[in-house]
């Protein structure tokens, strides 16, 4: 796989992470959730929304580019470890406690990636399969 892939996968890991932590800033800033009029106003006027849209919208570009080079099976596995990323980041920087079903679901998830990972054939090109 070429360098530009790897590095894409990253991006594309710390774009999901923060769009996860943006959402938590954004909910804490804007709470009480009340569904009237004063808490849209605190919706449309947070920073933090304007971000999560912009980080949503380069996260999915980013995707689509991924998924001209690799198999769907391990890049939408990929994209699943924003959620051991963001874990990771709760505890770290929020306090948060991490359960056992949380390493266990954590386990999983690393597992299945570098299960597809080492277990994936390398995608077929429109010109055919590879030389041999």
């Amino acid at each position: 796989m070429k360098k530009i892939v790897y590095a894409l996968f990253v991006l594309l890991l710390a774009i999901d992470t923060f769009n996860q932590v943006a959402f938590k800033m954004a909910g804490e800033r804007t709470a009480p959730v009340t569904f009237d009029a004063d808490w849209l106003m605190r919706i449309v006027n947070e920073p933090w929304i304007g971000a999560i849209i912009a980080g949503y919208l380069v996260a999915f570009l980013i995707y689509m580019t991924l998924l001209r080079d690799v198999n769907i099976g391990p890049a939408f596995a990929a994209s699943h470890l924003e959620i051991v990323a963001v874990i990771i980041f709760s505890v770290l920087f929020f306090g948060e406690r991490l359960t056992l079903l949380q390493v266990i679901g954590c386990a999983a998830i690393l597992g299945g990636v570098a299960l597809l990972a080492v277990t994936e054939k390398p995608a077929e090109r429109e010109n055919g399969p590879p030389p041999q």
